[in-house]
C-alpha cells in the first residue's frame, strides 16, 4: 500500500508541474517557491496546537485544489502558481513520509510517527 500511495503522490507532483508550466511564470519560480509552504512550521514557535493547524493549512491538498480552481475560474496565473506549488510540496512531503500533523506534536502525523 505504501508504494501505491507514493506513486499516487509522484503523479500529483508531476501534475503540479504540468499545471505550473501552463502559466506564463518562468519555470525557475517553481524551484524557488517549492519549499515556501514549510513556513507553516513557524506556528510551532507558539505551541503544538497552533503549529499543527498552521502547518496543516499550508500542506492540505484541498487548499491547493481550491487555488487551482480559482485560477481556472478567474483565469489568473497567480492562483495556478499558488495551487501548483502547494500541491507539489504536499505531494513531495507525502512521498518522503511527512504527513499532516496531529496537535500532540510535530512528529505525530497521519502517516505514522516520524523517527
Amino acid at each position: 500500500m505504501k508504494i501505491i500511495l507514493k506513486l499516487e503522490n509522484i503523479a500529483l507532483f508531476i501534475l503540479s508541474i504540468v499545471i505550473f508550466s501552463s502559466t506564463s511564470v518562468a519555470w525557475w519560480w517553481f524551484l524557488v517557491l517549492l519549499f515556501t509552504p514549510d513556513i507553516g512550521m513557524l506556528g510551532y514557535a507558539i505551541n503544538s496546537r497552533i503549529g499543527a493547524y498552521v502547518y496543516n493549512f499550508f500542506h492540505h491538498k484541498g487548499i491547493a485544489v481550491l487555488f487551482i480552481l480559482l485560477g481556472w475560474f478567474y483565469n489568473k496565473d497567480i492562483y495556478f502558481v499558488i495551487g501548483s506549488v502547494l500541491l507539489a510540496h504536499s505531494s513531495l512531503d507525502r512521498v518522503f513520509g511527512y504527513g499532516l500533523k496531529f496537535i500532540s506534536g510535530f512528529k505525530h502525523t497521519h502517516l505514522g510517527d516520524l523517527k
